[in-house]
């Protein structure tokens, strides 16, 4: 790597840095005054006439070869020597004593005082090379915490993108890291955000325009007499087909750092992916809920053109084809966390957006529903339900069935609330007991058969046989005693015992459906106090 290369990038290292870094034998015989300057490369050279080969800002190391031989230290040769360094814009020259001076000469310190040149006196026992290797690791420690700068404020740039007004806060974040003002402009020219102390938005228009009218990657610059805008520099904000979607005008007092440009191209590369996003990226979904709105039957009753549009629209959305099945997701929270307080749901929605390979969804009051071509796999299912979520997922459909399988996803969701576990239409037996599930129905029975529940299985087991068959008969006594074998008032008196026993009122439509449905799930209950009996004997002994 040559030297230009090691030096030109984001890191600088002073020249005042470096010499505190130095061993305290180095003696500085002359300072020049320019230890601010930055510092380019440390380079020995015993050539009379180095400069073709130096770079602006080097320190220059010699351990008098020049002025050996004819000449000498005569003061004429070696002002002449040391006027070239300074020509140059040598930083500082490194005399080193030994094997051809046992000091630094008068002629060579006084032209070093004569030019204003920093001259330094290293002692024999510190060999060049050192000085290299510590102005190297300097370079290197000072690159190594410029990165860590750096990456810590693209975190927080792309905090700011995610946050609810983005735009201001990435503005926000932009002028607290580099020392500018931040005024963002729309296409309109109006201005929609802005950070730092900026002039009015009058005195931008010149370069505004300039910014507006013009096409490809550029910055347009400018100047103002006002405090922090000796240098005014804009960058246009372009679609990906050069379309000028606004500008990000900043103001200096000075030139900045490529580590400072280096933060601006970074909020200027979002603030474009954020004004694509609201323009003229993401057409699709844009499209298609513009048209649902404003035509909400034109699904069922559009015509052949209209309606594959909104298919196209659809599959674009939804990263599938035409005639790709979607289903519809329903995301419940079980013990999924919440997300900050004032915190915004786009990451929330961007989270869901990846994860179903989708542009249709919405964040609801009971978590999120989606519109997805995924077949909703158990790895998928996995990764969502290991984030603290549970599913309810739909059955495939196009898009004339969407708003019949929505509602089919619905009717599971306080299902998947109550067994607190994920389900799917497919799989659910589409009847009131099968909605219930297991869990659901038995507390119910629970609930309702309780008094009955908790006699001795005998009785219980007899006294639910006579409720399940005569309700079974549309509370028909004949029929009921036909098919137990009993007396019609042996039936009817049980029935009235139950009725005495549950506390209900057993000729109510209402009361007889829900003895009915809890019936299904009496077998349930009693499995599961059966189960836990042993083990709660064991805890009392």
């Amino acid at each position: 790597m040559s030297p230009e290369a090691g030096t030109e990038g984001l890191s600088a290292v002073t020249l005042q840095q470096f010499l505190e870094q130095l061993p305290p034998e180095l003696k500085i015989l002359h300072d020049g005054g320019n230890g601010s300057g930055t510092l380019r490369w440390v380079e020995p050279s015993e050539l009379e006439d180095p400069t073709p080969y130096l770079l602006d800002g080097e320190f220059l190391l010699t351990s008098g070869l020049p002025f050996v031989g004819e000449g000498g230290t005569a003061p004429k040769k070696v002002d002449a020597y040391v006027g070239r360094l300074v020509r140059a814009r040598v930083a500082a020259l490194g005399f080193g004593l030994e094997p051809y001076f046992h000091s630094v000469p008068d002629a060579v310190l006084a032209a070093c005082a004569r030019h204003n040149l920093t001259l330094v006196q290293v002692p024999d026992t510190v060999p060049f090379a050192a000085l290299g290797l510590k102005f190297s690791q300097l370079l290197e420690s000072d690159k190594a915490k410029l990165l860590r700068h750096l990456a810590d404020t693209n975190r927080q740039l792309m905090r700011a993108v995610l946050s609810a007004r983005p735009e201001h806060e990435l503005l926000a974040v932009l002028v607290q890291r580099v020392p500018v003002w931040a005024t963002l402009v729309g296409a309109d020219g109006r201005v929609r955000a802005r950070a730092g102390a900026g002039p009015e938005s009058a005195m931008l228009q010149p370069l505004l325009a300039r910014l507006l009218a013009g096409s490809g990657p550029r910055v347009e610059t400018d100047s103002l007499d006002l405090p922090g805008s000796a240098l005014v520099f804009g960058h246009p904000l372009r679609s990906t087909r050069d379309a000028n979607l606004g500008a990000l005008i900043l103001g200096s007092h000075s030139a900045l750092t490529p580590a400072q440009n280096s933060v601006v191209s970074s909020a200027v590369g979002l603030l474009e992916l954020l004004v694509r996003q609201r323009t003229s990226g993401s057409l699709a979904p844009s499209q298609l809920a513009t048209a649902l709105l404003l035509h909400p039957d034109s699904v069922m009753s559009g015509g052949t053109r209209h309606v594959n549009t909104l298919r196209d629209l659809l599959a674009q959305s939804t990263s599938s084809s035409r005639s790709a099945a979607l289903r519809v997701v329903q995301g419940i929270k079980a013990d999924a966390p919440a997300w900050p307080a004032g915190d915004s749901p786009v990451r929330e929605l961007l989270q869901w957006r990846r994860m179903f390979d989708s542009k249709l969804v919405e964040v609801t009051d009971y978590g999120f529903a989606a519109i997805t071509r995924l077949k909703v796999d158990d790895g998928l299912l996995a990764e969502v339900e290991k984030l603290g979520w549970r599913l309810a997922i739909g059955d495939a459909t196009e898009l004339a069935g969407l708003a019949a399988a929505h509602q089919r996803v619905t009717s599971l969701r306080s299902r998947v609330r109550t067994t607190g576990r994920s389900a799917r239409v497919d799989d659910v037996s589409w009847s009131v007991a099968g909605l219930l599930g297991r869990d659901a129905g038995t507390m119910l029975a629970a609930r309702l058969l309780e008094p009955v529940l908790n006699q001795d299985p005998e009785r219980r087991d007899a006294q639910l046989l006579v409720l399940r068959t005569w309700l079974g008969e549309n509370g028909s006594w004949d029929a009921t005693a036909k098919a137990l074998g009993l007396h019609r008032n042996s039936v009817r008196r049980q029935i009235n015992a139950l009725a005495e026993l549950l506390e209900m009122d057993l000729n109510e439509a209402q009361v007889r459906a829900e003895l009915w449905f809890a019936l299904q799930f009496a077998a349930d209950v009693s499995a599961t106090a059966a189960a836990s009996a042993p083990v709660q004997a064991s805890q009392e002994r």
